[in-house]
């Protein structure tokens, strides 16, 4: 018995659909799907997985008050149970290397081995930020390159690499926004935020001192240009567009957006978190936006997440050059790439940044990553992987808004992200069961109830790494969970039933969550 699981180890499935004929074991797992307890309820909180002597002595006597009063509260495994432990849990996990991880705005594609391989390169692995500047001059080449092809490919005029994520990226363009302002002698508060951009796009401009407001979206999915208009004035410093929307939908009147914003002195931030869908395609700098972040991960293939860390380079217009932050590469007249940090800004006529966003330049590992993805892919293969990311995602789109409405799929072809709402499921069926039938049928869940401007919505993006016959996969079991929901299937309100857990309480456990772990008192 155990304090978590009362009344001993079951197995996840042993009433599936209430059927009572599933097979129940007597250790839980079943065949190779294992039911893993705790560590803490595997090893005893007394004992140690390795024989040691009685600490004692006076090398411990001089220790005196560092010494602990009680033993720390640590399960004793030996090595064998600890590898087997997370051995099995891994097993539990699912991640992209075994199927598609279609989370619609959080990109989650291959990370070709490639790019691990030569991010592993002794002269990158081992790179230490405090190394000598003469000591890493391959380090800042690579950086040089690739800063010079996120330029290009958005068609803006200077790069900040020293971010560590997107909204870490948004917080450096609105702090140059802010110092632009600063020095043009301009008391600008607010910037305005569409509805149909990022959740990190308020909270950022809040973060950063601003005012924020919200501009609505029009029935087709878009911002209302007319309504941004009528909020417009000289208290206004900018507005933050993310394109492609959240919606999954190209903004058409993007460069009338920046048109009418510079009009009135302010400066037009742009998410590009789905830069992806664009890439090779259209340059963000042509449609006057004058700050842009790239998220090294959505678009060029670094690690997300866990598989971090972040990285998010934020491209600058001419107007806003003169405020990047420190440090930033050069390719000065000998030649090579030189970094520019306080001591030798001035020498370059750098005077105005505002600061810096962080302690070093940025993420190594991630810049060579990316850099591999660059340059094996060529300019021509980045502009593909943009028109199979779109590709792909109307075709999830087209194979399934029979099944599940589409809430903008009469307003043309969506861009990387396909969006599907559950307005059109029976009374008493829902978002939540389609994805909890999806983990049945053995596929992570799509992103579930956002974007916020659609009710119930379910947004998909398939990635330009997926397959047609992975797709095909993918849209067969899509269709198969909807018609269960159509058919009024009272089975799928218990799904996932094949899952190591069962559906969890999601309110209880954001209301009353249990962060500490605690001692079995049997």
């Amino acid at each position: 018995m155990s304090a978590l699981n009362p009344s001993g180890w079951q197995p996840s499935m042993g009433d599936a659909q209430g059927s009572g004929s599933e097979l129940v074991t007597s250790s839980g797992d079943r065949g190779l799907m294992f039911e893993e307890p705790l560590s803490f309820e595997i090893g005893a909180l007394d004992k140690c997985g390795v024989d040691m002597d009685e600490p004692g002595g006076e090398p411990v006597a001089a220790l005196g008050a560092f010494l602990r009063k009680s033993a720390p509260d640590l399960p004793g495994l030996t090595e064998p149970e600890t590898v087997r432990h997370y051995s099995r849990l891994s097993r539990q996990n699912y991640g992209i290397d075994l199927g598609p991880f279609p989370l619609g705005s959080c990109t989650m594609k291959h990370n070709p081995r490639l790019n691990e391989k030569l991010a592993r390169l002794p002269g990158f692995a081992d790179v230490h930020p405090l190394q000598p500047p003469t000591t890493v001059r391959g380090a800042f080449e690579a950086m040089d390159e690739l800063s010079k092809w996120l330029i290009a490919l958005t068609g803006m005029a200077a790069v900040a690499m020293s971010p560590k994520a997107g909204a870490h990226g948004e917080l450096c363009g609105l702090l140059c926004i802010r110092a632009a302002h600063d020095h043009a002698g301009e008391a600008r508060d607010v910037i305005l935020v569409p509805e149909s951009a990022h959740g990190t796009n308020p909270a950022t401009a809040a973060f950063a001192g601003f005012k924020v407001e919200s501009i609505p979206a029009t029935a087709s999915g878009r911002v209302d240009l007319a309504a941004m208009k009528a909020k417009l004035g000289p208290h206004v410093a900018g507005v933050m567009i993310t394109n492609p929307n959240t919606c999954g939908l190209f903004e058409p009147e993007m460069k009338a957006i920046s048109d009418t914003v510079h009009a009135v002195g302010g400066y037009v931030y742009c998410d590009g978190a789905n830069f992806n869908a664009i890439v090779g395609k259209v340059r963000p700098g042509d449609l006057g936006i004058d700050a842009m972040h790239i998220n090294l991960h959505k678009t060029f293939s670094t690690p997300h997440g866990g598989g971090g860390p972040g990285s998010g380079p934020v491209v600058l217009s001419e107007a806003l050059c003169p405020f990047a932050p420190l440090p930033f590469t050069v390719r000065t007249g000998d030649g090579e790439a030189h970094l520019v940090e306080e001591s030798n800004a001035a020498a370059i006529g750098h005077t105005l940044a505002f600061g810096r966003m962080t302690a070093f330049h940025g993420q190594m590992g991630m810049f060579t990553r990316a850099l591999t993805y660059i340059l094996s892919h060529g300019a021509d293969g980045l502009q593909q992987v943009a028109e199979d990311a779109v590709l792909n995602a109307n075709y999830v789109l087209r194979s399934c808004d029979d099944l599940l409405a589409a809430p903008f799929g009469s307003a043309g072809p969506c861009m990387h992200e396909a969006l599907f709402s559950d307005s059109n499921l029976p009374e008493g069926f829902g978002t939540l069961d389609i994805a909890k039938g999806l983990i049945d049928e053995g596929f992570h869940p799509m992103t579930v109830y956002f974007p916020l401007v659609v009710k119930g919505a379910m947004l998909v993006e398939p990635t330009e790494t997926e397959s047609k016959a992975g797709l095909d996969r993918f849209i067969a079991s899509l269709r198969h969970v909807a018609r269960r929901a159509l058919n009024g299937d009272e089975t799928l309100h218990a799904a996932p039933v094949l899952a190591p857990r069962r559906r969890l309480d999601e309110t209880l456990a954001a209301r009353k969550p249990v962060l500490v772990w605690q001692r079995d008192p049997g």
